[in-house]
């Protein structure tokens, strides 16, 4: 079996297509409860990667039948020595040297480029969850990486929402929320809030729960928030958004989203929910998230499941989360190798 590998990007439409497809197949054997692999996002992701990111693409064809791709992701204006890993084999394929020769490849691009770490993701099973494949942990473990973060991916069945309860956590949570009033748009920032939502945004990194990931926060202005949200654009992403503006300042100190695909409309993706520390204690977050969930309901009617995921130290947000209905589905690691 002979294994080879090339560079693609966008000018290469047929090699697009064809690592679309092993992604495609990826998705559907390793979490079939995902929605179908959107075919947009992919072709977005290599035509426009996020600002401040420099993207590597790799087709990997084993006798001449594509059978894995690579994606590395660089960053330019933060986190310099680091870098990120998609690392796919299609599952018809695994075990016959492609993943170790993809693996190589990557590391010979980055010790190039002067990065000292690559952190990549893989997913496994709960005790008692659903069956998830343990190629991935083992994989990681067999090239030297180590775990640096676990994380639980957890759903909202949209269609068992406790309505009463949620009454009930959003009118608790307004008697906290004196001084503050709550303002919410779709797609892209209003100007009158982006400074503010760009500050929120890039003290995620600083806020989170990382584990033992060595990453710093990152720098985010109002530029690159536009960058970000032109590329979400055409990822055909559609964004609903919450957040708390203090009104003594008339600052935006709390935001959370909401975003879907152009492929399914039955599912979501609950993404960021950040507090600045100076507002926390106010159940700013909680408030949000409620009135968000809502907001995205009425204006997406087919929309059934929420995906969201948490560092499993993170119990806090794990507690609102759950107290919304979310359910634990399966595990998630981080891996960090250093070159």
């Amino acid at each position: 079996m002979r294994i080879t590998i090339a560079p693609f990007d966008a000018a290469d439409p047929a090699a697009v297509d064809e690592a679309y497809r092993i992604g495609a197949a990826v998705e559907k054997a390793d979490v079939p409860d995902f929605p179908p692999f959107c075919r947009q996002r992919f072709t977005a992701a290599v035509r426009h990667p996020m600002p401040g990111t420099a993207r590597l693409w790799a087709l990997a064809r084993l006798d001449g039948v594509p059978a894995g791709y690579l994606a590395l992701d660089l960053p330019q204006l933060d986190n310099i020595d680091n870098s990120d890993v998609e690392l796919v084999v299609h599952p018809a394929y695994r075990r016959r040297g492609v993943g170790r020769a993809l693996h190589e490849y990557g590391l010979r691009l980055l010790r190039e480029r002067g990065r000292k770490r690559v952190i990549g993701a893989t997913v496994s099973a709960l005790p008692g969850g659903v069956a998830r494949p343990e190629a991935g942990d083992a994989f990681a473990t067999a090239m030297g990486a180590r775990p640096a973060l676990a994380e639980v991916r957890r759903r909202l069945d949209t269609g068992r929402l406790d309505q009463a309860a949620l009454d009930a956590l959003a009118a608790d949570a307004r008697t906290h929320a004196t001084g503050y009033r709550i303002v919410r748009w779709r797609g892209d920032t209003p100007e009158e809030y982006a400074a503010d939502v760009a500050y929120l945004d890039g003290r995620l990194m600083a806020d989170a729960p990382l584990g033992d990931l060595e990453w710093e926060p990152e720098r985010v202005d109002v530029e690159r928030l536009r960058g970000t949200e032109r590329a979400l654009n055409a990822r055909g992403r559609r964004r609903y958004h919450h957040a708390a503006v203090h009104e003594a300042s008339d600052r935006v100190v709390a935001w959370t989203l909401i975003d879907l695909g152009p492929n399914a409309d039955w599912h979501a993706y609950q993404q960021i929910t950040i507090v600045d520390p100076a507002h926390r204690g106010h159940r700013l977050g909680l408030l949000t998230k409620v009135e968000n969930l809502r907001y995205v309901l009425d204006h997406e009617p087919a929309l059934r499941a929420i995906d969201t995921w948490n560092a499993a130290e993170n119990q806090h947000m794990i507690a609102i989360n759950e107290q919304l209905g979310f359910r634990p589905v399966d595990a998630w690691t981080d891996w960090q190798l250093t070159i």
